[in-house]
C-alpha cells in the first residue's frame, strides 16, 4: 500500500548545525503534511537552539558542540551516539535523515535504519570520511562533480538541479524587521572551530574593519566574542536569512549565509578562504548575484556593488527543491 494512503511513519532527523535546523524545518513541514511523525533532534550549539526558538519548532536536545580538542570532540560524538541508542532502544525510526551528521548516520547504519542524506561540503573532509560510507541514498546539487562522491560505496544518489537553501529560501517571507542604518554590509565570520578551518587564516574580521569606511558593518562572530569598535556586534540571536535580506552587502567565506542572500537578489561577496566551492560558482553561473573575489580586491568590488539588487523570483522558480526528493526517497525507495 503507498504511504500516502494511510502507511505513518516515524522519521528522525539530526540537525547540528543552524543550517541544519533550517533545513530539519523545511523537511519535516513537508513530511508532516504526509502525515509522517518527525522527530528533530539537535545538540548545543550557538547556532541550533536560537534558530529552533525562532522558528517556534521543538528540538530534542542530545549531546553538545564540544570542539575544544580532538579527545572533546570524539568523546561528545561517541556520548551522542549513546544517548541516541537509549533513545530509540524500544521504538526505531524507520527513517533517518540528516545533513551528514556523524551521529545519526553511525546510529542508523548500526541499527539498520534507511539513511538519507544531503551534502554539500566538500571541503568537509573528516565529516565525509565517516559518514559518506554509511549513506544508503545521498541527496546533492548538480553543481556537484561526480567526483566529489565517487569512492565512498553510497548506494543511490540523486542530483537535483539547486542548492540547499532554496528548501527555505524560495517563497520566504521575513517575520520580523530589523532596525540597522542603511547601507547595512552584513559579514559572517567563518566557522575558525570547525574541522576544515584549522590553519586557515580568519580574514573575516580584517575585512570588517576596512569595510567600515563605506558602510555599517553588521558582523556575525560564531562564537561569544568582545565588541569590535566601529562594528556592530549583536547580543542577542539574529536570523540570518531575515537580515540578510534586509542589508545591502553580504561578505563571507562562502556559506549559507552567501547563498540566502544571493537566492534573494541581495549582492553577496565571498573569499575563497576554503578554495572553490562548485554550489556559489553554480549560482553565479545561473545569474545570482554571487561573486568570488580575493581578498585584496574585496574593498573596491563592494563599492560597486554596494546599493545595487537583484530580481531572481524568476531565477529562483527555475530551481528545484531538494526537499521533493527527499519526500520522493522517502515514498518510492523506503516506504514501497
Amino acid at each position: 500500500m503507498p504511504i500516502y494512503e494511510g502507511l505513518r511513519m516515524k522519521i528522525w532527523y539530526d540537525a547540528c548545525t543552524g543550517k541544519q535546523v533550517r533545513y530539519g524545518v523545511a523537511i519535516a513541514h513537508r513530511l508532516r503534511e504526509k502525515r509522517h511523525e518527525v522527530i528533530l533532534t539537535t545538540r548545543k550549539h550557538p547556532d541550533t537552539l536560537p534558530l529552533a526558538k525562532f522558528l517556534n519548532e521543538e528540538f530534542i536536545v542530545v549531546g553538545r558542540y564540544a570542539p575544544s580538542t580532538l579527545l572533546s570532540r570524539i568523546r561528545e560524538s561517541s556520548r551522542r551516539q549513546l544517548l541516541f541508542c537509549k533513545m530509540f532502544a524500544k521504538d526505531v525510526p524507520e527513517v533517518a535523515i540528516s545533513h551528514r551528521s556523524v551521529e545519526l548516520c553511525r546510529v542508523a547504519f548500526g541499527l539498520g535504519i534507511p539513511n538519507i542524506s544531503t551534502h554539500d561540503t566538500v571541503h568537509a573532509e573528516a565529516i565525509n570520511r565517516l559518514t559518506m560510507p554509511l549513506i544508503d541514498f545521498l541527496v546533492i546539487s548538480k553543481a556537484l562533480p561526480k567526483s566529489c562522491v565517487e569512492g565512498y560505496g553510497i548506494k543511490k544518489i540523486y542530483r537535483f538541479d539547486g542548492v540547499d537553501e532554496v528548501a527555505w529560501i524560495k517563497n520566504f517571507e521575513p517575520k520580523i524587521k530589523y532596525d540597522y542604518k542603511k547601507p547595512l554590509i552584513v559579514i559572517r565570520e567563518i566557522e575558525e572551530k570547525a574541522a576544515y578551518a584549522q590553519r586557515k587564516e580568519n580574514l573575516t574580521k580584517t575585512l570588517a574593519k576596512k569595510l567600515s569606511s563605506i558602510g555599517n558593518i553588521l558582523f556575525l562572530p560564531r562564537y561569544k566574542k568582545p565588541a569590535v569598535k566601529n562594528l556592530i556586534t549583536p547580543k542577542e540571536f539574529v536570523d540570518s536569512a531575515t537580515l540578510v535580506s534586509q542589508a545591502d552587502l553580504v561578505i563571507s567565506a562562502g556559506g549559507t549565509i552567501a547563498r540566502e542572500a544571493a537566492l534573494q537578489g541581495i549582492p553577496t561577496i565571498v573569499v575563497p578562504i576554503f578554495g572553490k566551492l562548485h554550489v556559489n560558482d553554480y549560482l553565479a553561473r545561473k545569474g545570482f548575484p554571487l561573486f568570488t573575489v580575493a581578498p585584496d580586491k574585496v574593498l573596491n568590488y563592494a563599492k560597486k556593488l554596494l546599493g545595487k539588487t537583484w530580481d531572481v523570483k524568476n531565477l529562483i522558480d527555475k530551481l528545484e527543491n531538494p526537499v521533493d526528493v527527499i519526500e520522493r526517497i522517502v515514498r518510492e525507495e523506503i516506504g514501497r
